[in-house]
């Protein structure tokens, strides 16, 4: 049994367009608590969360959107899942991929306290590598993974890391559309990087097991951060970063029960979900049926059988 607490945050600033910010709610409607519950899980919902102010920060680079706004969210979310993760599983529930810099950070503080590696399963079709000075959209959801790993361009700006996420203890699957400053940075660090191609050719179990496999012989603690857009658009198109050929329905799940089967999960996000662009609820509740796969739903359990 976990505690698992449900934190909303419904940013959205981080993004190009409306209707992030509805996430959380779509999650909630989409019986994402009652799912967790009939598992025998104990769920915690402390609501939505909401900055109550905002820093004077500027940046150089004109093209860049909201940075008030995302500087006051990290700053907010990295103490909340800090304290969060002291008590149980905290479930973050956004909001789009921008929030990574809040929870990210966060866990890392806790994982440095318990003196424990953290790592990151990064579910997505984009690494978010991009920093302030590279980032060519302005979109503030593109710069997560770049902030949490200490590149460079940040100081000053957001608040100061506490403990960096060391690049080598990353794991991204589903990744598929890629710019060149960050496939620069790829290249010059340690990440683990299973892009479509790789899964189409090795199979996402293979993949996955390796790396399960590294977090278990640390003793690490793993953050989940599933993007919608990982998924393929043909069976989640509630995302306004729809990239064609993404991961199938049975892959995700895949992904899911093995996770579960790991006993390795600490924490999770959930992010990207926009509800404005949903077809009557169906990427909500395939995501709430993805998290029930983690969380130790299962289809058939399969009996030991003696041949």
């Amino acid at each position: 049994m976990t505690t698992c607490i449900l934190l909303g945050a419904p940013v959205q600033e981080g993004t190009g367009r409306l209707g992030c910010d509805m996430g959380p709610s779509a999650f909630r409607a989409a019986g994402l608590a009652g799912a967790l519950r009939e598992l025998g899980h104990v769920v915690v919902d402390r609501g939505n969360l909401a900055p109550t102010s905002q820093p004077e920060v500027r940046h150089g680079n004109a093209a860049i959107k909201s940075l008030p706004e995302i500087v006051a969210w990290t700053e907010l979310l990295a103490a909340t899942i800090y304290d969060a993760s002291a008590e149980g599983m905290p479930i973050t529930l956004g909001g789009d991929h921008s929030l990574a810099a809040g929870t990210l950070s966060g866990l890392s503080r806790r994982a440095a306290d318990l003196e424990r590696p953290l790592f990151v399963l990064w579910l997505d079709a984009h690494p978010d590598l991009h920093t302030l000075d590279s980032t060519e959209s302005g979109n503030l959801h593109g710069v997560p993974m770049a902030y949490a790993t200490g590149q460079p361009g940040f100081e000053g700006i957001f608040p100061p890391l506490a403990a960096p996420l060391d690049m080598a203890r990353i794991c991204m699957m589903g990744i598929r559309s890629v710019d060149p400053a960050e496939r620069a940075r790829l290249a010059a660090g340690d990440v683990t990087v299973h892009d479509m191609r790789a899964i189409d050719e090795h199979g996402v179990a293979v993949l996955l097991r390796g790396f399960l496999e590294k977090v278990a012989a640390a003793d690490g603690l793993l953050h989940v951060s599933l993007d919608v857009d990982f998924l393929d658009p043909d069976i989640a198109p509630g995302v306004g970063t729809t990239v064609p050929g993404g991961a199938t329905f049975r892959e995700a799940h895949l992904v899911m029960e093995m996770l579960h089967d790991s006993d390795l999960v600490t924490s999770l996000d959930l992010v990207e979900l926009n509800p404005f662009l949903d077809e009557r609820g169906r990427t909500a509740r395939l995501i709430v049926d993805l998290v029930a796969s983690l969380m130790g739903r299962r289809v058939l359990d399969r009996p030991t059988r003696s041949h």
